[in-house]
């Protein structure tokens, strides 16, 4: 299928099917005046790098998670894909525990905050 047909069918653009391949996420062939052609499978394929994105996976991290999806009785790829995937959820565990110190700080700002409008309002106003 051409890439018009694969982005109608995915509800991906075409410029971020065009990054994918950029970015080795996806293949297609050439026709003979150039034009991009993907094999049926690549619905799938984009519905799960989508599904990757949407976790919040960088493209790079994407590549390195998808060769176990292409090979997956390679045990070489299963271990440096499982790596991967470690890495990534302590990223991820790190990202969650910094935005939890950050709401701590937040919610500080918010008491001191309130305190200062409640002075505010039971202050007599001059004049």
């Amino acid at each position: 299928m051409r890439i018009g047909e694969l982005s109608q069918r995915t509800g991906v653009s075409r410029r971020s099917l065009r990054y994918y391949e950029d970015q080795g996420l996806l293949s297609s062939s050439r026709s003979g005046s150039g034009q991009r052609h993907y094999p049926e499978d690549a619905v799938q394929r984009v519905a799960l790098i989508r599904q990757l994105f949407g976790a919040g996976m960088s493209s790079r991290v994407i590549a390195t998670l998808l060769p176990c999806v292409d090979l997956p009785d390679d045990p070489t790829v299963a271990e440096e894909t499982f790596e991967a995937m470690l890495r990534e959820r302590n990223r991820i565990d790190a990202d969650i525990a910094h935005l939890v110190e950050t709401r701590a700080a937040l919610d500080e700002v918010i008491k001191a905050n309130t305190r200062h409008r409640e002075r505010l309002s039971s202050e007599p106003r001059p004049g």
